[in-house]
């Protein structure tokens, strides 16, 4: 079995929508994603000055990606983690974790003094978070206002 973490590219951006659409159409999410909408949505954020993704590949496939931003605050320049996806034939193999540590190192190694990021309020994807040190926040909120 050969692996690979590398630097996200626009060239796999097609890729990424199949694995995006395919990971958040089930459980906790089920969102109703197509891999065309889902590719745009990769595009955007990679096509962002600040972002910064890994793919993962699997003899010499891509089968999984995170990807975020970093903005600058006044106490430092934080990373927003906005897409950990990995195709459902190869989750729970440990593929997420690699890709979130490998991230996690990097961004410390570039300077960051914090991650955020949004994930499901219950179940596994809290817990698989917790385990990496992220904690539910207290001084803010997430607000929403639909249009």
């Amino acid at each position: 079995m050969n692996e690979q973490i590398r630097l996200c590219t626009m060239e796999n951006i097609e890729r990424y929508g199949e694995i995006y659409a395919a990971a958040f159409s089930g459980e906790p999410w089920n969102d109703p994603w197509t891999p065309e909408d889902a590719a745009v949505h990769v595009k955007e954020l990679l096509k962002s000055k600040q972002a910064y993704g890994l793919e993962y590949l699997l003899n010499g496939e891509v089968v999984g990606f995170i990807l975020g931003a970093s903005m600058l605050f006044h106490y430092g320049r934080i990373f927003e983690i906005n897409d950990l996806a990995v195709e459902p034939a190869h989750q729970r193999r440990g593929i997420a974790k690699k890709l979130l540590e490998r991230l996690l190192a990097a961004i410390k190694a570039q300077g960051m003094v914090g991650v955020h990021l949004i994930t499901a309020g219950d179940g596994a994807l809290p817990a698989f978070y917790k385990e990496y040190g992220f904690r539910k926040e207290t001084e803010v909120i997430l607000m929403g206002l639909e249009l």
